[in-house]
């Protein structure tokens, strides 16, 4: 049911002018109303079945204007969500000229200079093919859905829009209809069935499933065609801002070693020889599982199963990467036809793989560039578990929460012990992440009841990790914005929420210093660095490029580590100012681009 205020106003004096009810406002995503929706049967029947969708839509869509109706939401990103939720209900039942009406409202919100170019192309396409009189998915209308993407793309500032062009591409080249429907089976349908309810948090999963396997899907070959031509057409190579501004030390630099922890997935540390912090004749390590216990080893488990399989998935992680940069490659036109062709039974079994293997080689690719140009660099090793199973694996509990409080405090004061000058952090997590996996393990009576919950547990979280920060005041702490494209702040991403003076937040730019489209912002996150296809070793030592603010955060590690290694004596906020204070802010204001060579030419 729907959790909202329902304003009301009683008139005692006679003729009194009606007092319109004011909205209520809305400053955390997490206060947003719970909507819970009442589902029987299979959900991939309703996927498919328009008259078993209709009901479903008409209440979705109620509860969505309801929102935009009795709510003021400071987020522009939410607001977009949402209105893209009823624009693609309109595409479905056809309503073209709401959705197309939508599409413009949604594209007077956008805040990047590329999304404000490319929100709502393909509607406008779709819906001007339709109006001109092909057929849904006729030879005619894809014709004319291609001619018109083509054309508005044409008009378009290539080194604008590249990257989500390319990355478009990708999406159309890997979809296919067990990916459509994959977590429709897999997690949605496992979740209905143990409370017989789907929440607000699940249910635009569903719209959307409907909507690629309608319309999306169908329009593939037309789009992969498409964005190919235009990206063929446009062989420029984006300028290099990196280069000029790197700075490397020379082993005879006078430095001093310097500390590096990596709170991460492990470090493949035979990688780098003489470079580690040693314990004992063995590399110093702090490492917990994924059920908040104490653990060992450098690096993330691989299950006996999938040992096997290992060399596979790492060669899948390039092909992902060569497709994100449109590369022809082995790797890429493997990973195209294994994820499009997909049968139904091996989703699950594919998709774990898949997070397992970018979680395995994730801290080993970090700690590769938080290292670079730097001989002075010493890593210390704090490894956690990241989930990789499609369902929650724990789920979360009271216990579970202390447990992870308790173990950020113990790998904090590993890390002071052991000389950390600086720590890098990319991952992250919020309080809906907690409240979706309630949902899914089947925890709580109610949405309501759940947003409680997930509220209680975050808050255990988020107080240990704030707390354990801030008991290390010599350490500069270092982490990812996030890569959703939202407000951190907002959506209470930890840690990249949390404001603390030895604490810097990081978002990511491409080569060019333009604006990566997944990368997340807000007032914590002060500076920006290279986060798209970022080169570094991975374990077993080949080379990998890999895109995130997860690669963003390790550059500002290695900046504040050189700058420790040449000023010992540098504090962390000393270092945040250095950093500040010699970057460039962009014309548009949303970007504070790090500057190396500047950086350390400040120390002279």
């Amino acid at each position: 049911m729907l959790i909202r205020l329902i304003a009301a106003a009683l008139v005692l004096a006679v003729a009194a002018p009606a007092v319109a009810a004011e909205k209520q406002h809305i400053s955390r995503e997490a206060d947003l109303p719970r909507f819970s929706y009442a589902v029987t049967g299979k959900l991939e029947e309703m996927v498919r079945n328009p008259a078993l969708f209709a009901p479903f839509a008409a209440s979705v869509r109620r509860d969505v204007e309801a929102v935009l109706n009795d709510y003021e939401i400071d987020d522009k990103a939410t607001h977009r969500q949402l209105l893209g939720e009823l624009a693609t209900l309109d595409l479905i039942e056809g309503r073209y000229d709401d959705a197309l009406s939508l599409s413009n409202e949604i594209r007077a919100l956008q805040e990047k200079p590329a999304d404000k170019l490319l929100s709502g192309q393909q509607i406008r396409a779709i819906v001007a093919a339709v109006k001109g009189g092909a057929p849904v998915n006729s030879p005619a209308y894809f014709a004319a859905v291609g001619k018109g993407v083509a054309a508005e793309l044409s008009a378009m500032p290539y080194t604008v829009i590249e990257n989500d062009i390319k990355g478009a591409k990708e999406r159309n080249e890997l979809i296919g209809e067990t990916l459509i429907l994959g977590q429709v089976r897999d997690v949605m349908q496992p979740t209905v069935d143990k409370t017989g309810t789907l929440s607000s948090d699940l249910a635009p999963s569903l719209i959307s499933a409907r909507w690629a396997l309608t319309l999306a899907l169908p329009l593939k070959q037309t789009l992969i065609e498409t964005y190919g031509a235009y990206i063929a057409a446009h062989k420029v190579e984006k300028p290099d801002i990196w280069t000029a501004r790197a700075a490397t030390l020379p082993p005879d630099a006078p430095a001093k070693p310097v500390t590096i922890g990596i709170w991460d997935s492990g470090i493949d540390t035979k990688l780098f020889p003489g470079r580690v912090v040693m314990e004992s004749g063995m590399p110093a390590l702090i490492a917990f599982d994924r059920y908040a216990r104490p653990s060992t080893g450098e690096l993330a488990p691989i299950p006996e199963q999938m040992k096997g399989h290992l060399t596979a998935m790492t060669a899948r992680l390039k092909g992902f990467s060569d497709l994100e940069s449109d590369i022809d490659s082995p790797e890429a036109g493997e990973v195209k036809h294994f994820l499009s062709t997909l049968p139904q039974d091996q989703y699950k079994g594919a998709i774990e793989e898949l997070n397992l293997a970018g979680d395995y080689v994730h801290g080993t690719h970090v700690a590769g560039i938080a290292v670079a140009g730097n001989p002075f660099a010493r890593l210390l090793v704090g490894r956690i578990e990241f989930g990789y199973t499609l369902l929650p694996d724990p789920c979360p509990s009271q216990e579970l929460v202390e447990r992870d409080a308790h173990d950020m405090q113990s790998f904090v004061d590993f890390m002071k012990s052991h000389g950390a000058r600086v720590v890098n952090m990319s991952w992250g997590g919020s309080v809906l992440d907690v409240e979706h996996d309630l949902e899914v393990c089947g925890v709580g009576k109610s949405p309501d009841d759940r947003r409680m919950i997930a509220r209680d547990y975050f808050e255990t979280t988020k107080r240990g990790l704030a707390g354990a920060i801030a008991s290390a005041p010599g350490i500069l702490f270092v982490a990812a914005a996030g890569n959703s494209n939202r407000d951190a702040s907002f959506t209470e991403t930890i840690p990249a929420a949390i404001d603390l003076p030895n604490l810097l937040v990081v978002g990511a730019v491409d080569g060019a210093g333009d604006e990566a489209p997944f990368t997340s912002y807000g007032p914590t996150v002060k500076v920006h660095a290279d986060g798209y296809q970022v080169d570094s070793v991975v374990p077993g030592g080949t080379h990998l490029a890999l895109s995130g603010t997860s690669m963003a955060a390790p550059e500002v590690t290695n900046l504040a580590a050189k700058l420790i290694a040449l000023k010992p004596s540098l504090k962390p906020t000393e270092v945040t100012e250095l950093i500040l204070k010699t970057s460039d802010r962009t014309e548009d204001g949303r970007r504070t681009l790090i500057n190396p060579a500047k950086a350390i030419a400040a120390l002279r």
